[in-house]
């Protein structure tokens, strides 16, 4: 059996923690055994460690959060890569092309795809693995897994078998399908013996290729890669789910959270105050998450949320926390801090001036043995001021050593990289017409690939 987790997200319900880049799986507010501070994804892969189910899973995501990834959980883990961001169907779509063409594994394997941050107990993925004998067993094509209501939630969408008769195993036919009820209708589901439906499923990757075939798309990872973006951009349960007949739901009574929202979140940390500041004693019921490096004081405020980063400062009511995506959809900005797998940078400044020429100014942090991809820009020009720590650097092919108050200047054109020897930090400020993306013109990823001239200084 094989596991996908789906990893996406556009990072508005715990902004300004979370971004287009560093969506709510990757923020570090939960706290691993040893006490250390854990992202979901973090947790959920040491989770599949535990229960020896890591070295059959991926993770499925799109470009910009490939790096985030192999930050938190190293660059081993394997990734099958969007080309851009659509929605669930296209994504385990790619992610069958890939199963079958690059990684060879049978049509006749089963395929368990997951959310990438469900916060549960280690249960719940043993109830994973029993999807696999729930469809052997039941014949069906699609195997869910449904979590047993603690209560009428409006939150949450719901699976309704058609009646109580169990499987062997406990599986019960699926019935329909209902979206986010209202508490009267929701009440009723669960009369019903209606299931919370957490987004796990199970299908033989067969079972997906031949839906593939029907609709004239490629089973080749790369030939599939090539049409991404003529897929529809629909979700899996939308697309397959809601129009396959034979379905079977697998129970599961275990521990459940979506940690989707500020007051979830919140509810499971083991501090209501992280970073600089200070919440007094009777501010009660309030959480105060400050990345800055500039403190935040609360007094006497209670069931508040404040949370501040350099994308910006939210304070919001528990309860209210919930609107943050409806206040924020037309609000856009550039990510103000990423993490990458070779460390992070903070945006510090940012400005466009009216004859169209723009500045950005980041603070950068690259972990010792870790370096920044050999790249050229042809809209920008760079100047790297070094603040501590020891680093090698190449411009065009010939490398130099820098410390702490060097300066670097890199115009327009110029190939260059950087290798920390050290922890290393430096102030990189950028001057172009344009300061996208785009522009960084990757030449090589790995530092030993450097033709270098043999110019050391």
């Amino acid at each position: 059996m094989k596991l996908v987790l789906l990893s996406g997200g556009s990072g508005k319900r715990l902004w300004p923690l979370s971004n287009d880049s560093r969506s709510k799986q990757f923020l570090k507010v939960l706290e691993s055994p040893a006490g250390e501070p854990e992202s979901m994804v973090q947790r959920v892969w040491r989770q599949l460690q535990e229960t020896g189910m890591a070295e059959s899973s991926y993770l499925a995501t799109g470009r910009s959060q490939v790096e985030m990834i192999q930050s938190q959980l190293g660059s081993g883990v394997p990734i099958i890569v969007e080309p851009e961001r659509r929605d669930t169907f296209p994504a385990i779509a790619l992610t069958a092309a890939y199963l079958y063409s690059v990684a060879g594994v049978s049509p006749s394997e089963t395929v368990a795809i997951l959310p990438v941050d469900p916060y549960v107990e280690s249960s719940f993925f043993e109830t994973v693995l029993q999807l696999e004998s729930t469809m052997l067993e039941s014949g069906a094509n699609l195997a869910l897994m449904g979590v047993v209501p603690e209560h009428a939630s409006e939150k949450y969408g719901y699976i309704i078998p058609t009646s109580a008769e169990a499987g062997a195993s406990g599986y019960l036919q699926v019935s329909h399908f209902q979206e986010k009820p209202d508490r009267k209708q929701a009440e009723e589901l669960i009369s019903r013996n209606a299931l919370w439906n957490c987004g796990v499923f199970a299908f033989r990757l067969g079972y997906l290729l031949d839906i593939l075939q029907r609709k004239g798309l490629p089973l080749n990872y790369e030939e599939l890669q090539k049409q991404y973006k003529l897929l529809a951009s629909i979700s899996f349960d939308y697309e397959v789910v809601e129009k396959e007949e034979n379905i079977v739901v697998q129970p599961y009574a275990g521990f459940w959270k979506d940690l989707g929202t500020w007051n979830t979140l919140t509810e499971e940390m083991t501090s209501n105050h992280v970073g600089k500041g200070f919440v007094t004693a009777d501010s009660e019921g309030t959480c105060l998450i400050n990345e800055l490096d500039i403190p935040i004081t609360v007094i006497g405020a209670k069931d508040l949320i404040i949370a501040a980063s350099p994308d910006g400062i939210l304070v919001t009511h528990k309860a209210e926390s919930p609107r943050i995506k409806e206040v924020l959809k037309s609000f856009e900005q550039r990510p103000m801090y990423e993490e990458r797998r070779w460390g992070h940078y903070k945006v510090i400044d940012y400005v466009k001036y009216a004859e169209g020429n723009e500045v950005l100014t980041k603070r950068i942090f690259i972990s010792e043995g870790k370096n920044i991809s050999y790249q050229l820009h042809h809209k920008r020009s760079e100047i790297w001021t070094i603040v501590s720590g020891e680093a090698s650097i190449v411009l065009n092919e010939k490398m130099h050593n820098v410390k702490a108050g060097d300066v670097v200047r890199i115009p327009e054109g110029t190939k260059h990289a950087i290798l920390a020897l050290t922890d290393m930090e430096f102030i990189e400020v950028q001057t172009g017409s344009e300061l996208v993306e785009e522009d960084n013109i990757r030449i090589t990823l790995d530092w030993e690939d450097i033709a270098l001239q043999q110019f050391i200084s």
